[in-house]
């Protein structure tokens, strides 16, 4: 679609999410106007109809955290079999070597990853800036606006090196005043405000053993004065639990209320090692989890207590994480991993399919502080995800919602993006995969050669 004043009919999906837009939805230029219940007909005039009788219609899915930048270092050898902070180390001195070309194909590949996914929206926490790569964000912004995707980009930071007392080395660390101008840069010349926006920025110091506690409590500051989100990884490790106490005796919750960040305007990635008193705090606060089940597992790093986090007022979201610790960019196979090891903690009677197609959807949505998107309600965003179900895995399913997770939906056949179609067929539109392909592995040869 791409006239405002034309009306679509995405018709009687095979199953949807809402039960009361079992008959599809109505959508005009960007947003959906109307659901239609099952058996009835539009009471909107409509001038096209796409038939999704072979399709599970699902709003967008939302990815609340990600490294685009990791797509470079799958599987790399030297990284194998280590817990996080090794596993950091290992890598920082090859992040290191990032250049902006190489960023953009790094960004490019895992935006079409979760395009093809299924996601909608993308989240994306860039932290390594070095000579080479001071335009991070901006050639992330140039990428997202031409392949047209939602993007929550965030700036992200490291200022305490290895000489401070840090983890990474003192090549990816940058000055604090330096990181707040260019912080107060992006926002002024990329963030959206208001219902339908495309980019928006966010500030994300990368965690407490990357920055000080003066630029915790800076970038929180900025955040309130311009009225942006603030993002960071929190409680991911018992390591993390240790150094926080170590260095500044306290955990590390404590440590970023202490620096303003507990609030409904802050989103936590991982959020594995809370205990009860600060899962109620969190919950009281509206602070949002984004939750890495498959990068918890590569990395051994824990659970994260989804449903008593949701349960205490926390939001949780779904997130693929670095594509060095996952190692994809794939939010429709996250789901199944987040139903799995839920389970496995909690108990299948405890946590259904559609919970967790919440959390990838109205979850993350509510952690990325958007109410435009996320569902299928009149007045939303008309983005959208289609599955089929017609590979083998699928066959004999009789639950279509439930197959989704169940059998391992990985691929959407259909996406949607603020009214036009992203994905048509299986394949994304306007990309040529295989030459990107082609280009982005001889990058990530060059940078790990």
């Amino acid at each position: 679609m791409t006239d405002s004043s034309r009306t679509l009919w995405v018709r009687n999906p095979l199953a949807c999410l809402d039960n009361e837009a079992r008959g599809g939805v109505v959508i005009r230029g960007t947003r959906i106007i109307e659901k239609v219940a099952a058996g009835a007909r539009p009471r909107a005039p409509i001038d096209e109809v796409f038939d999704a009788s072979r399709h599970v219609l699902l709003p967008g899915l939302v990815n609340t955290h990600h490294h685009f930048y990791q797509t470079l270092t799958r599987a790399y050898s030297p990284a194998l079999n280590k817990a996080l902070f090794p596993w950091l180390t290992t890598l920082y001195d090859v992040w290191a070597r990032l250049d902006e070309d190489q960023l953009g194909l790094a960004s490019e590949l895992a935006m079409v990853e979760l395009l093809l996914s299924g996601c909608t929206t993308v989240a994306d926490h860039h932290y390594v800036f070095s000579g080479k790569l001071t335009g991070a964000i901006d050639r992330q912004v140039e990428t997202a606006e031409r392949l047209g995707v939602r993007a929550s980009l965030t700036r992200g930071s490291m200022s305490l090196g290895k000489e401070d007392g840090g983890l990474p080395p003192q090549s990816v660390v940058q000055d604090e005043a330096s990181i707040l101008a260019d912080s107060e840069r992006l926002i002024e010349r990329y963030h959206q405000r208001g219902d339908g926006a495309m980019i928006t920025v966010a500030l994300a110091p990368c965690s407490p053993f990357s920055v000080s506690r003066e630029l915790m409590r800076e970038s929180a500051r900025l955040a309130r004065d311009k009225d942006v989100r603030l993002h960071t990884h929190l409680a991911e490790t018992a390591d993390e639990t240790a150094y926080c106490v170590k260095l500044f005796g306290m955990r590390p919750l404590d440590y970023v209320e202490d620096c303003g960040w507990l609030s409904d305007r802050t989103w936590l990635a991982h959020g594995i090692h809370f205990n009860d008193d600060e899962i109620e705090r969190l919950g009281q606060a509206g602070t949002g989890i984004a939750h890495c089940p498959s990068s918890n597992m590569v990395l051994g790093s824990g659970l994260c207590r989804t449903l008593e986090l949701e349960r205490a007022g926390a939001p949780v979201g779904i997130a693929v994480d670095g594509s060095a610790s996952n190692d994809h960019s794939n939010l429709a196979e996250e789901m199944r991993q987040a139903l799995l090891l839920g389970r496995l903690h909690y108990g299948p009677d405890q946590l259904s399919h559609e919970t967790v197609l919440r959390w990838a959807t109205q979850g993350s949505a509510a952690c990325l502080g958007r109410s435009d998107i996320g569902g299928l309600e009149p007045g939303q965003q008309a983005d959208l995800a289609l599955f089929t179900l017609d590979e083998a895995r699928f066959s004999g399913a009789e639950n279509p919602l439930a197959a989704l997770l169940l059998c391992g939906a990985h691929r959407a056949d259909r996406v949607m993006v603020a009214g036009r179609w992203k994905v048509t067929n299986g394949e994304p539109c306007g990309v040529d995969l295989d030459a990107l392909l082609h280009r982005h592995d001889a990058a990530a040869r060059r940078l790990t050669s």
